[in-house]
């Protein structure tokens, strides 16, 4: 899990993005995924 902190400080409580970048290779052709999702820090 996560502790809700960056570089050791507590970050706002608020909803956040963010984007997943990964290569998955089909057969001998790499792709480039991207998986894209939201939360919410509530404390």
């Amino acid at each position: 899990g996560w502790d809700g902190t960056f570089n050791g400080n507590p970050v706002p409580a608020t909803d956040y993005w963010f984007t997943v970048t990964y290569p998955e290779t089909v057969g001998t052709t790499v792709i480039n995924k991207e998986f894209k999702a939201h939360f919410s820090l509530k404390r």
